[in-house]
């Protein structure tokens, strides 16, 4: 069974919304953890259907190489992303970890993309889902 770990911080209203898509995709096929930087953010991802959930940096650092698969947006692979909420310690733990990488392109740490058509945030989690998929059917 795939592991995958959602990382979102502040309200955990994007990971939320990749969570309720992977499990109308993947139902109970795979294992979905819930890595907020806050509580609020892991408990909004829970009620999402997020089989685990747990809060903090030490959370994230540990269960980053501990996956196969890593989603959320693209804050957090960059130091003090989310008004800060994610630490440096973090960002390197997720880049760092061996996990695959699936990052949602918002441009909210004023870093931007070159290359990327700018697209809702629905449309953005369709194709996250899809190309998921395209891993888990390897």
């Amino acid at each position: 069974m795939k592991k995958i770990a959602v990382i979102d911080g502040q309200g955990g209203g994007i990971g939320s919304l990749i969570i309720k898509g992977l499990r109308e995709e993947f139902g109970d096929s795979i294992e979905i953890i819930a890595l907020g930087t806050n509580s609020t953010a892991t408990s909004y991802m829970m009620k999402a259907r997020a089989n685990k959930g747990a809060t903090g940096e030490n959370a994230i650092i540990w269960n980053a190489g501990k996956v196969d698969t890593i989603t959320g947006p693209l804050s957090i692979v960059l130091a003090n992303g989310m008004l800060g909420e994610l630490t440096p310690r973090m960002s390197e733990a997720i880049a760092s970890s061996p996990a695959k990488k699936f990052l949602i392109p918002l441009n909210q740490e004023g870093v931007e993309v070159i290359g990327i058509i700018k697209e809702p945030l629905p449309h953005l989690i369709e194709k996250l889902i899809e190309r998921i998929r395209e891993l888990v059917d390897e």
